[in-house]
């Protein structure tokens, strides 16, 4: 699970040994902390990997917003890969539990998402899962 306030801008070098799948995004993100939508900057590198990348920042991260009413994750899944279209289903947490939850889908002609919510951390994370599942399955075909 990601931090909903992460924005992933690119996967770090691939440590090669595909523990990185098991990411939340698929992959080890560099990317913005939008916690204050008005003054995004760059985690450094001791807190993007355990609370950017995986999630459940609140009372780890100065940043993370101080309201119980917001969640702390979001965690997407592949839930079937049929010739052009990828289907996902996503939830956002909030203290391990459901706070919003649903299917999207992935055209990978189009190379967009067919409906998404409108949050911009939470399609950015969505892409982001995205390139990184669509990298690994090349990489397995390559071999």
């Amino acid at each position: 699970m990601s931090c909903p306030y992460f924005y992933p801008v690119e996967p770090r070098a691939s440590l090669g040994n595909g523990q990185n799948a098991l990411l939340p995004l698929g992959d080890f993100w560099t990317g913005q902390c939008r916690a204050t939508p008005d003054e995004p900057c760059q985690p450094q590198d001791t807190t993007l990997r355990p609370l950017c990348n995986l999630g459940y920042a609140r009372g780890n991260c100065v940043r993370f917003p101080n309201s119980p009413e917001l969640p702390d994750a979001v965690r997407f899944i592949i839930a079937g890969d049929q010739g052009n279209l990828l289907r996902l289903y996503y939830v956002i947490e909030r203290d391990h539990h459901p706070f919003a939850h649903g299917p999207l889908e992935y055209s990978k002609t189009m190379g967009a998402f067919s409906d998404l919510p409108d949050h911009q951390n939470f399609e950015r994370q969505a892409n982001a899962y995205v390139e990184s599942y669509l990298r690994r399955k090349n990489e397995a075909v390559a071999r």
